[in-house]
């Protein structure tokens, strides 16, 4: 008798590849320029929509590139919402193993900023664009 779900056998594989290839297009979507800079065109042509705010967010991202994800690694349907999650799940925590030292931490971020969504001192909470705006300019 054969097991299905979870328990079938190749799900731990097709899992741990699903969760590589869901890692892999969020970061390249999120953090590359691409070949031939297309990755940093289509980011351009986002703009500050919410398109272009979701591709500044690896988090978010990641659930989105999941969800095709979860189609292939799942083998019945009811299982995908959970194996989607599981995916983008995944994915973030291999980002954040791999981020270098001194990248912006954004779920470390939120832990510290106050009640009211700002941290000590700020009158806001900067995007992405402006945080490496700010660390490219010289302190005064």
């Amino acid at each position: 008798m054969q097991e299905d779900g979870f328990a079938a056998p190749g799900f731990a594989a097709r899992f741990a590849v699903g969760a590589l290839a869901t890692w892999r297009v969020t970061h390249l979507l999120a953090a590359e320029d691409g070949p031939g800079e297309v990755v940093v065109r289509l980011r351009q042509r986002a703009g500050q929509g919410w398109i272009g705010e979701l591709l500044d967010c690896f988090y978010c991202l990641s659930v989105w590139a999941a969800a095709p994800v979860a189609a292939a690694v799942a083998r019945r349907p009811r299982e995908a919402p959970l194996t989607w999650l599981a995916l983008s799940g995944a994915a973030c925590l291999l980002e954040r193993a791999t981020r270098e030292k001194g990248d912006v931490d954004v779920l470390r971020e939120e832990a510290t900023a106050g009640a009211d969504g700002a941290r000590e001192g700020d009158a806001r909470e900067p995007g992405r664009a402006d945080r490496a705006r700010n660390a490219t300019e010289t302190p005064r």
